[in-house]
């Protein structure tokens, strides 16, 4: 089992930044980022596995960065640039495959064994 804490949510002004945490109760070979805004499906926004290799959303690229320190096991995304239609519920995910070796499996919140409560973020314009 992976207990996930994610913290950092809150409200923001367009072009502002913020910054997510996921704590992770310990490591494991992939950890991403999703959101889901109201009335929309759950979309993956980026991914990191223990090898190095990211994956990110087109609608963040340039503006979005996931990164990670394995030593305190917390997973983070840099979020700069905000949007409105960057305002969503945010969740942390991992699971122990390798998910980042099959292009198109990263973003399929099915492949994520484990999940955070979730923490929103609020962007005015």
């Amino acid at each position: 089992q992976v207990q996930l804490v994610e913290s950092g949510g809150g409200s923001v002004q367009a072009g502002g930044s913020l910054r997510l945490s996921c704590g992770a109760s310990r490591n494991t070979n992939t950890m991403a980022w999703f959101r889901q805004a109201p009335g929309k499906e759950r979309e993956g926004v980026a991914a990191i596995d223990n090898v190095g290799r990211k994956k990110s959303a087109d609608s963040v690229k340039g503006r979005f960065t996931i990164s990670k320190d394995d030593a305190v096991k917390i997973v983070y995304l840099q979020m700069n640039n905000v949007k409105p239609e960057d305002t969503a519920m945010y969740y942390c995910a991992a699971d122990d495959s390798w998910i980042l070796g099959y292009s198109d499996r990263w973003n399929s919140s099915a492949h994520y064994t484990y999940w955070g409560q979730g923490a929103q973020v609020t962007v005015s314009s």
